[in-house]
């Protein structure tokens, strides 16, 4: 059996996992970054103002602001057509890392499920902003002295934990990898 045969037959075999057993298993987590996301967003835009500070931390602030780019304000300048490619790309995004999600294994492949799950509960949590109003609501805003990092919320942390472990995931694989015979 060739390498493309062998792919192929292991797809098929995981795509017919039982959903239990597949990737999929992580999904409610995916719904509770949802759930918390927006819980959060409700909570600081019914008690803050636009722009009010709460100091947290003396690093960390709470602050309201609304993002109608993507991360660092990327496009938010734009005339608006930047909502319906954000939209776009967060739906296609989060189908494709769901179909992901349904060919691995839960048991052998936790911790690369559990990343995906984060990107699409963080993906779709802001995607709910930007359907409902245009833009993002942002309120987590860390700072070093006078150097400010551009304002976050629950879903983009949710997005960045998630990179990280599907990073580690690929670091300990490789480590896996030419620790074989």
């Amino acid at each position: 059996m060739n390498d493309i045969s062998r792919t192929a037959a292991t797809l098929t075999a995981a795509a017919q996992l039982p959903v239990a057993r597949s990737g999929w298993r992580w999904l409610p987590l995916s719904a509770l970054v949802i759930l918390l996301d927006q819980a959060v967003k409700v909570w600081v835009v019914h008690h803050l103002q636009l722009f009010e500070r709460v100091h947290l931390a003396p690093v960390l602030d709470l602050i309201l602001t609304y993002n109608t780019g993507a991360a660092f304000s990327f496009l938010a300048d734009a005339a608006g057509w930047q909502r319906w490619l954000f939209v776009a790309l967060a739906l296609a995004v989060s189908l494709v890392l769901i179909a992901w999600m349904r060919r691995l294994r839960a048991a052998s492949q936790g911790l690369l499920a559990c990343g995906l799950a984060l990107i699409v509960g963080g993906a779709l949590g802001n995607l709910i902003d930007r359907l409902r109003s245009g833009r993002v609501v942002d309120f987590v805003h860390a700072h070093w002295g006078a150097h400010y990092f551009p304002a976050f919320n629950v879903a983009d942390s949710a997005i960045t934990i998630g990179a990280a472990l599907l990073l580690l995931d690929a670091l300990l694989e490789s480590r896996r990898g030419s620790a074989e015979p």
